[in-house]
């Protein structure tokens, strides 16, 4: 679809969705993680969850189907199970074999968590559009309106199926993996804008923003084209003032501000995936001069696009004469 641009954002900062461990657990149990990075994701396939983590006021509930997303955290700490006696210290386990037997049981608390990685354009695009916790109810597939009910039933459909990839011992699981974690990931983030009161601005909120979609349309399939404010202001029926507002409330950035970090980041998959040339690369991207591409990407970026090649490569840059 031309106005699909969650996917285009998907492909261009390489979203890998990653699962790295799970437990299923009987009677009270608590697990413990510390130097969490970048994006992780906690998922509950059956039972109830309470997670907390810093920076987040209370604890979190977390029920059967329900997804948590922590952004840049630092540590978490999940507790569940019911009954007498001490909690059990469960650590998460990369092998599911057990989790498979106890977790046909209807008393235990299964749970799965994994990482996200993400490019460096991932990073500024992701990390600065979700919350530090972001709470997916996938429960509220029989409490809420049709289309949140819809989005819902599609994370826990993803997650059992994800789940019954990890537990079974089939040809090609592991590429099954990879691709439901990804699907993952990907309902995670439909479910979230449509159970969402408010998201930050960023983005995601930008994305679904209905009035703003027809300017983001024209930056994004033609990005090389000399935009100013008064042609995306009337693309979206404004005037340029409101326009401009609306876009930096939403955004995050006013909108050539965005347009031009779009462009950078567009030049940084043509140089590290292609042979293309960077007077090419900078014609194509709408720069006057090679010399003015370069000195965009070098403010933006840290580099220069030769370097950022090289380095993207995991080649040395050759020396000066």
């Amino acid at each position: 679809m031309a106005d699909d641009r969650l996917s285009e954002v998907f492909d261009l900062v390489e979203v890998r969705s990653v699962v790295s461990g799970g437990f299923a657990a009987r009677g009270p149990w608590v697990s413990r993680a510390a130097g969490i990075e970048g994006l992780k994701f906690i998922a509950v396939l059956t039972g109830r969850a309470r997670l907390t983590t810093d920076g987040v006021e209370g604890p979190l509930e977390l029920e059967g189907g329900d997804v948590a997303v922590l952004n840049g955290r630092s540590w978490l700490h999940a507790e569940g199970g019911t009954g007498d006696g001490p909690r059990r210290e469960v650590v998460p386990e990369a092998d599911f074999a057990s989790t498979r037997v106890i977790g046909a049981a209807r008393d235990a608390d299964v749970v799965v968590g994994g990482h996200v990685t993400l490019n460096e354009a991932g990073r500024v695009l992701l990390l600065r559009a979700l919350p530090p916790v972001a709470h997916v109810r996938g429960s509220a597939a029989t409490t809420a309106t049709t289309a949140t009910t819809a989005t819902a039933a599609n994370v826990r459909g993803t997650l059992h199926r994800l789940f019954d990839e990890v537990t079974r011992d089939r040809m090609g699981s592991s590429f099954a993996i990879r691709q439901y974690g990804q699907l993952l990931l990907l309902e995670v983030l439909r479910a979230y804008i449509d159970q969402a009161t408010e998201l930050p601005p960023g983005w995601l909120r930008l994305l679904s923003d209905e009035q703003l979609r027809p300017a983001l349309d024209l930056m994004h399939s033609a990005p090389g084209k000399p935009w100013g404010l008064r042609d995306l202001a009337h693309a979206s029926a404004m005037s340029r003032t409101s326009f401009a507002e609306r876009f930096r409330t939403v955004a995050g950035v006013p909108p050539l501000t965005y347009l031009a970090r779009w462009r950078m980041t567009l030049a940084e998959r043509a140089l590290r995936d292609g042979d293309v040339r960077v007077g090419s690369l900078a014609a194509e991207l709408g720069y006057a001069s090679e010399s003015s591409f370069s000195t965009a990407f070098k403010r933006e970026v840290g580099i220069s696009p030769l370097r950022y090649r090289y380095r993207a490569r995991g080649a040395s840059a050759p020396a000066r004469p």
